[in-house]
């Protein structure tokens, strides 16, 4: 198989997906961020779909997959919106879209790169204790801008799989167009009774060979009358 080949990146871009969701899925259940884990498992799975169809010439599983990378871009796309907060999207305010109301907060928000976390428990008397979520500082990078990497490249990985999907499907069904699998190429096959019709009107021509200048046929007629 040519690696040059749209088929072969395809399955390259597919290897690559498996891996950046397989990644994302780890980080989203450390931190218990459910509805990323859920959207990263089905990207595992109809990734495989377009694995499998592309590398055993499956027009429909790359189309499944074809239709998941339409809903997978999106969702990438509102993802980031919701991290850098665009319009009237709120991180605060709608987090519980993301981790169905358990107050669970992204892994990287409190581990990143060069993080430090000081906790800020306040003990008023022996019965009554309060707690607020930890002060992060000295971070590299904030954990919104890594939430958002990470989307921004399941979304580039996404729109080439998707072109690459359109492309590879198209050739797959220009071959079973002009490719005939019953036998169509042999006019003398059981698989084609019209063929048969046309081979048996067909007559049959004597074949003269010469061979160093001889006519074989006129040699055969001087042994006869010898």
């Amino acid at each position: 198989m040519d690696c040059c080949t749209s088929r072969c990146t395809l399955i390259s871009i597919c290897a690559l997906q498996l891996l950046a969701s397989t990644e994302k899925l780890v980080f989203d259940f450390v931190g218990y961020m459910w509805t990323p884990i859920i959207g990263n498992f089905l990207s595992i799975i109809f990734t495989l779909f377009g694995l499998f169809g592309c590398y055993q010439y499956r027009p429909k599983f790359l189309a499944v997959y074809f239709v998941w990378l339409v809903l997978w871009i999106g969702w990438n796309i509102f993802y980031i919106c919701l991290y850098l907060e665009v319009g009237t999207l709120s991180l605060e305010e709608n987090s519980n879209i993301l981790n169905f109301n358990t107050g669970s907060e992204s892994w990287w928000k409190t581990n990143g790169f060069g993080c430090e976390t000081q906790e800020n428990n306040t003990v008023k008397s022996f019965d009554e204790y309060t707690s607020t979520p930890p002060e992060v500082t000295g971070c590299l990078l904030d954990y919104v801008y890594i939430e958002t990497i990470h989307a921004a490249v399941q979304i580039l990985l996404g729109i080439l799989g998707f072109i690459l999907a359109i492309i590879v499907i198209y050739k797959f069904n220009e071959e079973e167009d002009s490719f005939d699998f019953i036998g169509g190429f042999d006019s003398y096959s059981a698989y084609n009774p019209a063929a048969n019709v046309k081979g048996q009107s067909l007559q049959m021509h004597p074949i003269y060979i010469t061979k160093f200048g001889l006519d074989l046929d006129s040699l055969r007629v001087s042994d006869t009358m010898a």
